[in-house]
C-alpha cells in the first residue's frame, strides 16, 4: 500500500520521464509549506540545466502533463520553478480508507527481510541498574520493535556483563571477609555464609570493593588473578560467581520488566567462554593475535592515526584505533574478547545480517575495534555490525545525571520517582478519583513510565538531554502523558459511540481538519521508513505527537457523536477508529500503553 507522496511521485516521474528528462526528478515530499500545498516537487530546478531551459519553463510544462490526474485537485508552479500539488478530496477519502482497512495501519513492510540482532540493555552482574541503563533499554526496544513490525526476524539480546574484572572484585572481596579459597570447592562453612548475602548486601559489597581496588594495589592484584581462576575454571570461584549472577540478575529483569522492556536471549558474556579458547587459537592461527607487552593484541588500525598524549606530554601519532587486547598479561579474557566471541556464537547460532548494539555512543571506539576484529578473521562482515550510539540524560547542569547527593541514581529509584510524580498530577488534575487503588496505580505506572519514555525517544538518540521531570509529566505540549490522554479520548469517543449504537462506515472527506488527519494518518509509513533507516525512534514519537494533534484540531472543529447527518457521523467514526489504531501501534513500538481510562 503506497503512501500518498509515492503516489504522487510515480505520476511526476512519468511526466518529467515524457518530456525525455530522468523520472527520478519526479520525487515527491511532503511540503515545506504546507500553507501552500500539502506536497511539493523539485525536479525542475534541476531538470533545467539538462533540458536547457528556464526551469520553470520546464515546471510549467511538467504541471500541463499532469491535469486530468483523478488523484491532483491542482498543481501550481511557484517562485522559480517549484512544483506545489494538492490531492482531490476523494484521493484523500480512498487513502484514508485503506488505512482505515489495513491490519498495518497503512504500513508497507522491508522489500528484503533480514535477520536482525539487537543488542541492549547490558547491565554489569553485581551492580544494580542506573540511570546510566535507562537509554540504552528503551532505545534498543524501540528499534528491537520497529525492526520486527517492518519485517525482520529480530531477536533482541540483554547481553549481562557476568564475565569481567568486577567478578573478580567481587571473589576477591569474598576472600577477604572469609579466608583464602585453595582448592576447587567451597567449604560448608563459605558455603554457608555465601548463602547468606542478599541483594542489599551485594549492591554495597561491589562499590566498596571498587572503590579499595583503585586505592590498594595488593587488592587489585588479587582480583585480576581471581578473574582469571574463575575463567579457567575454578569450580569454588564458580559457585561464587553463579551466585551473585543469580541474585543480581532477578533484581534486574523486574526492572526491565516495570519499563516494559523484554529480550528473547537473556545471555552474558559467560555464555561464550567455552568459545574462547578456540577463538584464541583461530586468531593466532592466521596470524592475527600477536604478543605486546605480555598481553595478546590483534592490530585494527588500517592505516589511519590519531593524536595521543603520553605520560610524559608528548604528543604523537598512534595507530587508530588502537589494538584489541584478547588476552591480559594475567591470561583472562577481557571485553573486547567476550564481544568478539559473541559475534563469533551469533553468526553460529542466528546467521545474522545485521547485528545492532545500542550503547552509549562513548563506546564507539572500542565498538570500531571489535568490529574491525571480526572482520578482518572472517567472523562476519563490517557492514553486519552496527554500533546505534547515543548520547547521555543530563542534570540541570549539562552533566550525566546524579543524585543530589552526587551518586548515580539507581533506575528501579528513578522508575519510582516518575510513578510517585505520575500520582501526584493525576491527583492534581482529579484523574482517577473512582478508581479502585489497583486501577489508579496501573494508570500511574502507565503515566509515569510514558513521560520517562516519550521524554527520552522524543530526541534524537545521538543527542543528550536534561532531565526534567515536571515537564516529562505534563498532560500538555509533546510529553508521554498527552499522547496517552489523547488515546483515552479516543478511547472514550468510540465507547459512547457503541453505547448510542452508532456505527463506523465509508469515509468521506469534506473539512479542512479531515485533510489534516488523513494527511497525518498518511504520514506513518514515510515515518517508519526513517527511523528504520537511521535507528533512530525519535521519528515515531514526532509522528505519535503530530498524529494527536490532528487529531484534536480534527475532535473540535469536526462534531463526531454530535453529528446529525448519519454518513457523516459515520465517517467521522471510522477516522477516529483508524486513528486509535494507528496512534496505538506507535505507542506500542516506542514501548508505550495507554490505559482504557483517564
Amino acid at each position: 500500500m503506497s503512501d500518498l507522496a509515492t503516489t504522487l511521485t510515480r505520476h511526476l516521474a512519468a511526466a518529467f520521464a515524457a518530456e525525455g528528462l530522468d523520472p527520478a526528478l519526479g520525487a515527491v515530499k511532503r511540503s515545506d509549506r504546507p500553507d501552500l500545498a500539502p506536497f511539493q516537487c523539485n525536479g525542475a530546478m534541476a531538470a533545467g540545466k539538462a533540458a536547457g531551459k528556464p526551469p520553470r519553463t520546464v515546471a510549467e510544462v511538467v504541471a500541463s502533463r499532469l491535469a486530468g490526474v483523478p488523484e491532483i485537485a491542482s498543481v501550481e508552479v511557484a517562485g522559480p520553478g517549484f512544483l506545489n500539488i494538492a490531492l482531490t478530496d476523494a484521493c484523500l477519502a480512498a487513502r484514508a480508507q485503506a488505512v482505515a482497512d489495513d491490519p498495518r495501519c497503512g504500513a508497507t513492510p522491508v522489500a528484503a527481510p533480514r535477520r536482525v540482532i539487537v543488542d541492549y540493555g547490558g547491565p554489569n552482574v553485581a551492580k544494580p541498574m542506573h540511570v546510566g541503563h535507562l537509554r540504552a533499554s528503551i532505545i534498543g526496544e524501540s528499534i528491537k520493535r520497529l525492526f520486527r513490525f517492518r519485517g525482520d526476524e529480530v531477536w533482541g539480546d540483554a547481553h549481562f556483563g557476568d564475565w569481567g574484572f568486577q567478578m573478580g572484585l567481587l571473589i576477591a572481596d569474598f576472600e577477604e571477609r572469609n579466608g583464602a579459597i585453595e582448592g576447587d570447592d567451597l567449604s560448608p562453612l563459605a558455603l554457608e555464609k555465601l548463602r547468606g548475602v542478599t541483594l542489599e548486601d551485594l549492591q554495597s559489597l561491589y562499590p566498596e570493593a571498587a572503590a579499595r581496588a583503585k586505592e590498594d594495589e595488593a587488592f587489585r592484584d588479587r582480583a585480576r588473578k581471581a578473574t582469571a581462576r574463575l575463567q579457567s575454571g575454578n569450580a569454588a570461584y564458580r559457585k561464587i560467581w553463579a551466585f551473585y549472577r543469580d541474585l543480581s540478575m532477578a533484581a534486574q529483569k523486574e526492572d526491565f520488566r516495570a519499563l516494559g522492556v523484554d529480550f528473547d536471549l537473556w545471555k552474558g558474556e559467560a555464555d561464550v567462554d567455552p568459545l574462547i579458547p578456540g577463538m584464541v587459537e583461530d586468531l593466532r592461527g592466521k596470524g592475527l593475535l600477536v604478543e605486546d607487552q605480555g598481553a595478546q593484541v590483534v592490530h585494527v588500525a588500517g592505516g589511519e592515526t590519531k593524536k595521543r598524549k603520553l605520560e610524559d606530554g608528548t604528543v604523537i601519532d598512534a595507530p587508530f584505533p588502537p589494538p584489541l587486547l584478547v588476552v591480559s598479561s594475567e591470561g583472562s579474557a577481557m571485553y573486547g574478547t567476550t564481544d568478539l566471541a559473541t559475534i563469533v556464537e551469533r553468526a553460529k547460532d542466528f546467521s545474522f545480517d545485521l547485528c545492532l548494539y545500542v550503547v552509549d555512543q562513548r563506546q564507539g571506539d572500542h565498538f570500531e575495534q571489535v568490529f574491525r576484529a571480526a572482520a578482518l578473521a572472517g567472523y562476519a562482515p563490517r557492514a553486519a555490525l552496527e554500533h546505534v550510539g547515543f548520547g547521555t540524560m543530563n542534570g540541570p547542569d549539562g552533566k550525566p545525571f546524579k543524585t543530589r547527593a552526587g551518586g548515580v541514581l539507581r533506575l528501579a529509584d528513578l522508575i519510582e520517582m516518575a510513578r510517585e510524580k505520575a500520582r501526584e498530577r493525576l491527583r492534581a488534575d482529579e484523574i482517577g478519583s473512582d478508581f479502585s487503588a489497583e486501577e489508579f496505580e496501573d494508570v500511574a505506572h502507565k503515566v509515569g513510565i510514558a513521560a520517562l519514555k516519550f521524554a527520552d525517544l522524543a530526541n534524537f538518540r545521538g543527542t543528550s538531554y536534561v532531565f526534567d521531570l515536571d515537564r516529562f509529566m505534563s498532560f500538555e505540549g509533546k510529553t508521554g502523558p498527552y499522547l496517552l490522554y489523547q488515546s483515552v479520548r479516543i478511547k472514550s469517543i468510540l465507547r459512547k459511540a457503541d453505547e448510542a449504537g452508532f456505527k463506523a462506515g465509508p469515509i468521506a472527506i469534506s473539512h479542512p481538519n479531515e485533510r489534516a488527519l488523513t494527511l497525518a494518518l498518511d504520514a506513518f509509513d514515510a515515518a517508519l521508513a526513517a527511523a528504520y533507516e537511521k535507528r533512530a525512534p525519535h521519528f515515531l514519537a514526532e509522528h505519535a505527537f503530530s498524529l494527536a494533534q490532528a487529531f484534536s484540531g480534527f475532535y473540535t472543529n469536526c462534531p463526531i457523536l454530535p453529528e446529525k447527518e448519519e454518513a457523516v457521523r459515520a465517517s467521522r467514526l471510522a477516522l477516529a477508529q483508524a486513528t486509535l489504531k494507528q496512534l496505538a501501534r506507535t505507542l506500542d513500538l516506542l514501548g508505550l500503553e495507554a490505559p482504557a481510562r483517564m
